[in-house]
């Protein structure tokens, strides 16, 4: 899979502002592998406090749970890198913010840190809208570090169009 290009995400955004706006909602991110790339593209529009509520991002197990609220048992079970992990990441990041509308990423960017069951590019990522429910998906990106956070990006903006 290619790398998406900087024009690519900023255009992604753009429509998803448009989408956001159109449906009365703000977004908020919860990002762990992406590091806050995803509230990057999206605050890179001008005007967007209209559509973006906040962003968080949460590496440490400690942070996912302070701030999102992901139960330490979840952690201890299944990893941060798991459907689990980003199911909790989802659900909080709307408890914690007066969004309508969120996104979670969590995963393994590189270039090391992986294993035989969660490889270099395993990413997970949920969105889910105020009073629905939760969906999460796992992505197998290629590349180098940047490569796959700039493909978890766009997996992520392109997930929450499809919300939309």
């Amino acid at each position: 899979m290619t790398s998406p290009t900087d024009e690519l995400l900023a255009g992604l955004a753009s429509e998803l502002g448009q989408k956001l706006l159109q449906a009365k909602l703000q977004l908020v991110t919860a990002e762990s592998c992406s590091g806050g790339w995803i509230a990057k593209v999206m605050t890179d529009i001008a005007g967007s406090s209209a559509f973006f509520d906040c962003g968080m991002v949460v590496y440490s197990y400690e942070a996912k749970q302070r701030l999102l609220g992901v139960r330490a048992q979840t952690l201890e079970a299944f990893g941060a890198v798991s459907r689990e992990t980003v199911l909790e990441m989802v659900s909080g990041a709307l408890v914690n913010s007066g969004a309508g509308i969120a996104v979670a990423v969590t995963g393994i960017a590189g270039p090391g840190g992986g294993s035989d069951d969660k490889p270099v590019g395993s990413v997970w990522i949920g969105w889910k809208r105020r009073g629905g429910y939760a969906q999460a998906q796992l992505f197998h990106f290629d590349g180098d570090r940047e490569t796959i956070r700039r493909q978890t990006v766009s997996a992520a903006l392109h997930g929450i169009l499809a919300q939309l």
